[in-house]
């Protein structure tokens, strides 16, 4: 079993940062990437960022330029940094885990943290 502990949602006024932040523990043998969506209230969920094993990113055009994605490999845990935040952004943050246990390659979920932007 894998489990997700995601940190750091909140509310936030418009221009304002937040950092999030997931840690991964469990029967984890290797990671192949790790990063965040999102969803908002009556929309489907989608991508925001996600970095792979080979450090390559995948991003959300609406937050290019405004997010960035850290990773500490040696506590298997990722960073979500949002700068600039508009009250577009508000929505549930979900982490998102790639990675392969003894038994085989899955993939893995958070349970959501809240973001709101709202002055």
């Amino acid at each position: 079993q894998v489990q997700l502990v995601e940190s750091g949602g909140g509310l936030v006024q418009p221009g304002g940062s937040l950092r999030l932040s997931c840690a991964a523990s469990g029967s984890i043998r290797s990671i192949n990437a790790m990063g965040w969506y999102r969803q908002a209230p009556g929309k489907q969920r989608e991508l925001v960022a996600v970095v792979t094993s080979e450090d390559t990113g995948h991003w959300a055009d609406s937050v290019k330029g405004r997010f960035t994605i850290t990773r500490d490999n040696a506590k298997n845990t990722v960073y979500l940094h949002m700068n600039s935040l508009k009250p577009e952004d508000t929505a549930v943050y979900y982490c998102y885990l790639d990675y392969c246990s003894g038994y085989g390659c899955y993939d893995a979920w958070g349970q959501g943290t809240q973001v709101a932007v709202s002055s």
